[in-house]
Formats: C-alpha cells, structure tokens, sequence
C-alpha cells in the first residue's frame, strides 16, 4: 500500500524498523494494512482459503471441539502420556508454523499456554499435510489430535494424525515482535492487544486475583456483599461531576452513580451492621494517569466501629492485596522506587505539612483570595469558580501530595473538604477523616461517618452554594437520604477505594488496567 492509500484511507501509518542482515534497515508501513484495514489481495486469498476449508470439513466454523487437554495439562502429564501411548486431543489459536513439504511443526495456545504440533507424511498423511499447508495461517484455532513424542531438540510435541479447523481468521493478526506499537491502538484495539502480548493478559489475571483479595478478606470478617443501583434520582457521596441518562418506562432522567456511599448507608439504617459493595462508578471528569469516568470501586461501612480500627483493617487489608498481586511479596515498584507496605503506615497530619509546605495555615482564618494568590504564585492551575475547600485541595494536590511516596495515612483533613465526615471533637476545623496514599496518590477514603441529620443537612446546603456558583463537582441535597438519617443511623467508620490502587502497585495507568476503557473511535481521534 502507498502512503497516499494510508491517507486517503484516513489511516495513521506505523514504522517498522525490520534489520536484515547485510542490508540497511528496512522500513515498512504495516500498520494501517494489518490493524486498521486490509489489501484486497489478502482479503481475496483468505477468502479462497476459507472456501477450501468449507469444502474440507463442511464449515470452517463448527460448533463442537474435541479437546481432551488443555495444552498445559498434556505437557505436565507429559512422561505419562507417553508411556501409556496415550491419544490426546488440544486445541487453540496457531501461533508459529513452519511448513516444509511433506513435513511440518506449529505451535498452537490455549488459555493454558502453548504446545508444539508435528505434521507427517508418516502419521497425519500427505493429502492432511497439504491442506493444512495451503490454508491454515497464524491467527486461525485448530484441533489437533495424536499422540505424545519428545523432539531431537527435547521439545514436548504432539504427532498429529488427524486435524480440523475451529475458526478461520480473516484478518493478520499483528506479531509478537512487530505488534501494535501505538498505545492509543493498542488501548481502542485490545484484543489485540492481549492476543499478541501474554504480559498484558498477566495483568487482568493480577486484576482478578486483587477484587477476589478484597471479597474473601471482607466476607471472612462479616461483611455482607450487596448491590445497589447504578440509576440514582440523586448522585452523592462523593464531589464528582456526573453522567446523565433517561429513564424512558418513568419518563425521568438519572444520573449514574458516582460513589456507593449513600445507598450503603442506607442499609446501616436498615439494620445491617457490615455491609460493602464492589461496583461500577461514573464520574463526568477528564482522563489522565489516575482517573477514568468509569472504573471499579470497592466500599464497606461497619456500624459502631471508631476511625483507629477501621485504619486497621484498611492497612491489614492492603497488605493482603499486595500479596496477592506483587507474588507474596511486600514490595512492589515505582517510577523506579522501591515501596514497602509492610510497615505500620505512619500519620501524615494534613494542617502540619501544608503549613510546613506551603505556609498556609488552616488553623487560623484562611481567605479565598490568600489560597488563590497562594496557587497563582506557584504556577498551580485552579478552577476560578472554585470555593475555598477546592482550592484547599488543590494546594495539598499540587505540594504535599508530590512528597508522599511510601504507604502512610493522611489525617486530620479540613472540614471544608469533607462534606460527609464527622467533625473532630478536639478540633471543629477538623474532620475524622483517613486516607491511605503512596506514590503521589490517594488510594482510598474513609470517615468517622456522619450521622447527624442536622449537621449534614448543613454541609449538603454549603455544597449547594458551591453548585449554584458554578461547581459542577459540589455535592446536590439528598432529602431520601437526610429523611434515612432521620430515623436514625449508628456510629460507623466506612471506607472507599477505586482500582487506583491496582495500577499503582503494577506502576502503570489506570487505562492500562482496564480491559477495554473509553477511547475516541478512529475518526475523531
């Protein structure tokens, strides 16, 4: 294809670099023909071989497999299998293949791993050889049956007698080596992406392993698992922005949640005592290394437990996740720095080290127009309609946060940043509050809860003002939940965290986390 055709096709060419030895660097563009579209000569020859495979085995797409081993477990059975001459039956995606006339290899995976296959004249037959010659390519599932044998070169191998077709591939899939090099495509094309690269599957395994972590340590520790609804006539429990849909059956719009807050502690005024929910959140808000408008959340809310043992959990939770994801160790990387969970997170008292830092104190009196002065003389960016508790965060954001490298808890937090947090009795400045951070980041929320009526109405009405000026992240007045208060809810300490904390402990983004995220479409890219 000629650069023209990549731009007439609208398409974003990627260079390959392809040493050859004796020759200069070859370069070639084949990205926008094997992603992003496809010669006509290709589709046309993979058409032919489909028809061939259609006339070899009636569809080229059939519904039952023969499998009797995953690849993996037919080469730990290796020596047994082979001893007793036993037939086995694999199957998967080809992924190398060597044809050399009347002789063959490849290697074909499954969700397990990979499995060398050998075509013969001998066993599998000349007229089998040839059709699997002249139409099985990279990127198609075969079945493979016959039985064990060790290589010259000491490889476990599969003699095959017989084969058959499971799925045609009509596109190229894209090498290991010379893959999707653009992180943009790799991202809107993740298949892929994870067809092509096994460290990328690893991650959703380490994933997996990390939200079961959380539900067993919750569920042995009595935590009863529930959902709540994602449709919410009022989004809180969190200062978000949030996505708007209509109901069409009671002709009235929603919002999708942005916490799991208010609803779980609805079920605290039911009678629950332990309750926690994971979950999917939507927040309106823009995308970087931390933040997505929807991701996986994890909430649990204990009645009658104070913030000191609630901290407690969270760290011996933590630990456990870390085990989980980083292979029993308790240190995991980033930005090139060695992080230790295994020590008891030390406090890190918000009012000491923004007054250290900055030189703002919030135990005085702190204007609007002292905290702006004091961000635009750093060069910090803030939102000109923002109220006092957001310029407040900003400044710890963009200072304090920046030091913050190994697990500690941040304490202490000002009462204008914590809408639904009780207020420290030493302190009515302050709020009972904790947040886990390291690596520059929040990676959770918890509260000494509130559940005084009165005194949340209050903060839900200040949060109101902020809206009416122009904050679209400012909490809205929920009178359902105020009414549920009403009636009565127990001390409690609650806590949140997101999938954040996954991406820190493998020190990567958060879209890199998530299977498929929100991407432009080609077009708008």
């Amino acid at each position: 294809m000629h650069f023209a055709e990549f731009k007439t096709a609208g398409c974003t060419p990627e260079v390959f670099f392809l040493p050859f030895s004796g020759e200069k660097p070859k370069i070639r563009l084949l990205y926008c023909e094997i992603v992003l579209g496809m010669r006509q000569d290709i589709v046309e020859t993979k058409q032919e071989k489909l028809e061939k495979l259609t006339t070899a085995f009636g569809t080229a797409y059939p519904e039952q497999c023969g499998r009797t081993h995953m690849t993996a477990q037919a080469i730990k059975c290796f020596d047994a299998l082979l001893a007793d001459g036993t037939v086995v039956t694999v199957a998967g995606r080809v992924k190398s293949l060597r044809m050399m006339g009347k002789i063959g290899f490849a290697h074909i995976e499954d969700g397990s791993g990979k499995v060398q296959i050998f075509l013969s004249e001998q066993t599998t037959g000349l007229d089998a050889i040839k059709l699997f010659a002249d139409t099985i390519e990279i990127g198609d599932f075969v079945e493979a049956t016959g039985k064990v044998f060790l290589t010259k070169k000491d490889e476990k191998t599969i003699d095959v007698a017989a084969w058959r077709v499971l799925g045609k591939s009509m596109r190229p899939i894209p090498t290991e080596h010379f893959g999707l090099q653009d992180e943009e495509e790799r991202l809107r094309r993740r298949y892929l992406d994870l067809l092509s690269n096994p460290e990328t599957r690893d991650i959703f395994m380490k994933k997996n392993r990390f939200w079961q972590t959380v539900r067993t340590f919750l569920s042995e520790r009595g935590y009863l698992e529930v959902q709540t609804p994602v449709l919410e006539h009022i989004p809180g429990g969190a200062e978000a922005e949030p996505f708007i849909t209509h109901h069409n059956a009671l002709d009235q719009d929603f919002y999708l949640r942005i916490s799991l807050e208010l609803a779980l502690k609805r079920l605290l005024v039911g009678g629950y005592e332990r309750v926690f929910e994971i979950g999917r959140v939507f927040r309106n808000e823009g995308i970087d290394r931390e933040h997505l408008q929807e991701f996986d959340h994890m909430e649990w809310y204990a009645a009658y437990m104070d913030m000191e043992t609630g901290m407690q959990l969270v760290e011996d939770m933590y630990r456990a996740i870390v085990r989980s994801v980083a292979g029993e160790s308790l240190t995991t990387e980033y930005e090139g720095q060695t992080i230790d969970w295994s020590k008891p997170f030390p406090r890190v008292d918000y009012f000491e080290e923004l007054a250290k830092e900055t030189g703002v104190d919030l135990s005085g009196e702190v204007s609007v127009d002292t905290l702006r002065a004091e961000l635009e003389k750093r060069g910090i960016k803030y939102n000109k309609t923002a109220g006092k508790g957001r310029l407040i965060d900003t400044l710890y954001k963009k200072t304090v946060r920046q030091r913050l490298i190994q697990p500690c808890f941040l304490v202490g937090h000002p009462l204008e940043v914590s809408p639904l947090a009780k207020i420290d009795p030493k302190n009515p400045n302050r709020v009972l509050r904790f947040q886990p951070v390291a690596c520059k980041s929040e990676l959770g929320n918890g509260f000494a809860e509130l559940n005084d009526p009165a005194d949340q109405r209050r903060r839900f009405e200040e949060q109101m003002k902020l809206r009416e000026a122009g904050d679209a992240e400012g909490m809205m007045l929920d009178e359902d939940f105020l009414e549920a208060l009403e009636y009565g809810m127990p001390p409690a300490c609650g806590f949140g965290m997101s999938e954040r904390l996954f991406a820190m402990l493998l020190d990567k983004s958060v879209r890199e986390t998530v299977t498929f995220p929100p991407m432009k479409t080609n077009k708008d890219a």
